[in-house]
């Protein structure tokens, strides 16, 4: 690759999250030069939106794995959770860059192969932990480490799902079940854990959790409600209709683009209905077809007696994070856009804006930060120099420890030890 010619990205999974990146990737200037998508309407649907690129289009990854000729200088991995092992190994030995979407995979075992297999070949793998990139995020970070509140010594973070995120993605979307995907700590909320671990900067020695499928059961169904919410009498006043939830969208372009492209490659008012009436997102979320929990609390200790209390729920407006931290000279509360920091000598507040960009949804990048992930992965492909990745694989590895070792704890009742690095 000379300095004239674009960085080559190939897509595994053209999916929301993979042709988020592509979008992102080009924005930035890179071509995306290949992509392996079996199912025919999402392939054809990236194909027409990247019409002007120079893709070729593989059945499998193994053929990209198998060609001679490279096809790409670094490829995203964004297949489901499930499938993420093998075209992660593979694409790595071949000698592929790898920007591969969070979690790194359901268990430790595939996980540590895959860092394993990238760490062998010499490739980057960058985690897509974004939460870490954001402006937001970089401000926090540097308040820490330059002592605005003096010692760390707590932190009191809440991820706020939203009530019709978590019906779509969790209940009747591909999250649902942790047999198909994992549990909801590893599926969600790996970037919170990861990102805990990044703000306090310190390893990890003890991990506690409770939660549970509280609401989203049979039990918990109106008398009245049917099997799918096309067909409900409560159509217009449930909560998590989906009839009310995805017409909603209609005429949103960024919404638009994800949750409703997730339901169908046809944006359109029959469309979204044809999907409500035959898909899996129409269907009453009280109805049995998930088992992942609704609500948890993880509580952490770190080296020094430093800790953390995490709270995941349903049962809020789609929103940023709210952060509050504790130190010995002040304290800081951060709602994803704005934090206020109280010096305790002074006895005074100020307040900081770092930049952002959107929302916090998915549709909206984060904030910013998923512009930010691509910049620093195709800075460090382009470049060699990999300072700009804010994690690398071991790191990553570690945080998802951690939530393995909190569903243990949740699971089996305990307070659980975690094994230093």
């Amino acid at each position: 690759m000379t300095v004239a010619d674009p960085l080559r990205l190939a897509i595994i999974g053209a999916g929301s999250r993979g042709t988020g990146y592509a979008r992102r990737a080009v924005a930035e200037g890179a071509a995306v030069s290949a992509v392996v998508e079996p199912d025919p309407a999402r392939r054809k649907a990236f194909l027409a939106e990247f019409a002007a690129q120079p893709i070729e289009v593989f059945d499998t990854w193994e053929d990209i794995a198998a060609r001679a000729e490279r096809v790409a200088d670094a490829v995203v991995v964004s297949t489901p959770d499930r499938l993420h092992a093998e075209p992660a190994i593979g694409l790595a030995r071949a000698g592929y860059h790898l920007l591969l979407e969070k979690p790194i995979a359901p268990t430790e075992e595939e996980s540590s192969r895959i860092v394993a297999a990238a760490e062998d070949a010499g490739v980057m793998l960058a985690v897509c932990h974004v939460m870490r990139y954001s402006g937001y995020s970089r401000t926090l970070k540097r308040l820490l480490d330059d002592g605005a509140i003096g010692r760390l010594v707590s932190v009191e973070h809440l991820e706020p799902i939203g009530w019709w995120h978590f019906a779509h993605s969790y209940v009747r979307g591909n999250w649902a079940r942790e047999e198909d995907s994992g549990p909801m700590l590893l599926t969600k909320s790996s970037h919170d854990i990861d990102w805990l671990s990044y703000i306090v900067g310190l390893p990890a020695e003890r991990v506690s959790s409770f939660g549970s499928l509280l609401h989203f059961r049979p039990e918990n169904k109106p008398a009245d409600a049917t099997a799918r919410c096309l067909d409900c009498p409560l159509q217009n006043t449930c909560a998590y209709s989906a009839t009310k939830i995805y017409r909603g969208f209609l005429g949103d372009e960024t919404f638009e683009r994800w949750p409703l492209a997730v339901l169908t490659t046809d944006v359109s008012a029959a469309g979204v209905d044809r999907a409500l009436r035959e898909g899996p997102y129409g269907r009453c979320v009280f109805d049995g077809q998930n088992d992942v929990v609704d609500h948890q609390v993880v509580n952490i200790e770190y080296r020094g007696g430093v800790t953390a209390s995490f709270t995941v729920t349903a049962f809020t407006e789609l929103d940023f994070r709210k952060t509050r931290l504790f130190g010995t000279a002040g304290s800081i509360e951060g709602d994803g856009r704005t934090l206020v920091v109280h010096d305790f000598a002074r006895d005074e507040k100020y307040e900081i804006v770092p930049e952002s960009q959107g929302n916090a949804s998915a549709a909206d990048g984060h904030g910013g930060a998923d512009d930010a992930l691509v910049h620093a992965f195709l800075e460090a492909v382009r470049t060699g120099d990999r300072s700009g990745l804010l994690s690398g694989p071991a790191e990553s590895l570690a945080t998802h420890r951690i939530v393995w070792l909190a569903e243990e704890a949740r699971t089996s009742n305990a307070v659980v030890s975690i094994p230093a690095p």
